[in-house]
């Protein structure tokens, strides 16, 4: 929703305890002009994009609806820059009314060069609202930037308690998720590729949530998930999901054609876990999955019009197809999810990307 009311400072070659002090002096304004100005604390975010990509992170935040962050300092990154300018901007999406509350939401951009982001947490340090939750996104890369805001100096705390992240966007799948392995050691994360598996493990979940169907689990001897190219980070965490949840012990998958196979050991015998690329997905995610039993009962949920298209095989051959409601958040719609999923705690995460690390 674009403001309907906003303040603006600008500053070259500026220092973060000049722009500090531009933001205490705006929101006295926004203040004196109406009691009923007040400023949102819920988050802190911190986006760390290269300049010539920032229009489409911009675009990105302006659709997560209510889930945007009190406070966003973005750090536009530009080769060779060796000074900080700033842009700051405190704006309201309404106008004070008698006894309502107008939330005031505060936007800093700074440009810095590519010899800050090793000392980013130096810089942000005064621009970020203490007490509240910190969360960085970075997602251009910046491995330094992000090490910066979460390493804990001597005797203090990091910067950010949260790293948002997209591990598909990682080339390699494997080197995405060792560094997710390894961030959640010290930190905690929110994954963009895990929240778009979460209508799919949901509806696995229900698939053997009645009593009569959960002996089926102990069955299953073949499990087959599709993902766009690209996006077999996120068939690796959906499996890695099973594995954990189920007592699979993971073991390392291997290339057979355009396929990702093998198999891991279950506590009744060995399951098959199979990675087919569906090359006609146009957004990144899964396309579908298929489990099957030993009895040849098979369940299989695919994408279709207005949610999923669940078909059921009995193990003598009955065969009944219907669509579980629910339509995609889309991407806008996802990451908003990964600023709300913030300030929440997941435990099935954790332990879903080292199995998925397993099987790679």
């Amino acid at each position: 929703m674009p403001a309907v009311s906003d303040s603006v400072w600008q500053a070259a070659d500026t220092t973060p305890g000049a722009i500090e002090g531009a933001l205490r002096s705006m929101l006295a304004e926004r203040h004196a002009e109406s009691a009923s100005y007040v400023p949102a604390r819920a988050l802190n975010l911190v986006t760390v994009v290269d300049r010539e990509w920032s229009g489409e992170i911009a675009n990105r935040l302006r659709k997560v609806g209510r889930y945007h962050a009190s406070r966003t300092v973005v750090c536009s990154v530009e080769p060779g820059r060796t000074t900080i300018d700033a842009t700051a901007t405190i704006a309201s999406d309404t106008e004070p009314r008698p006894g309502e509350f107008a939330l005031l939401r505060e936007t800093v951009i700074l440009s810095v060069g590519e010899q800050h982001l090793p000392h980013l947490d130096q810089i942000v340090d005064p621009l970020v609202v203490t007490d509240l939750a910190t969360v960085v996104w970075s997602p251009h890369g910046h491995p330094e930037a992000v090490d910066a805001l979460t390493t804990a100096p001597p005797g203090g705390m990091p910067i950010a308690q949260v790293v948002l992240l997209d591990s598909v966007d990682e080339p390699d799948p494997l080197e995405a998720l060792h560094r997710v392995c390894a961030l959640s050691e010290r930190i905690a994360v929110v994954d963009l590729a895990w929240l778009r598996s979460t209508p799919w493990r949901e509806r696995v979940a229900a698939v053997f949530d009645p009593p009569a169907r959960r002996r089926e689990l102990t069955l299953l001897r073949e499990v087959e998930v599709g993902a766009r190219p690209g996006s077999e980070t996120a068939a690796l965490l959906l499996l890695g999901w099973l594995c954990a949840q189920l007592g699979w012990t993971p073991s390392p998958l291997a290339r057979v054609g355009t396929a990702l196979s093998g198999k891991v050991r279950a506590p009744r015998g060995e399951v098959t876990l199979t990675i087919t690329p569906a090359v006609h997905l146009s957004v990144p995610g899964l396309d579908g999955i298929a489990l099957r039993t030993d009895d040849g009962a098979t369940t299989a949920l695919t994408r279709g019009v207005g949610g999923l298209t669940e078909q059921r095989t009995e193990a003598d051959g009955r065969t009944h197809e219907w669509t579980v409601l629910g339509a995609s958040r889309g991407e806008s719609g996802i990451l908003g999810e990964g600023i709300r999923q913030a300030l929440l705690r997941d435990p099935t995460y954790a332990p879903a990307v080292r199995a998925a690390r397993d099987l790679l």
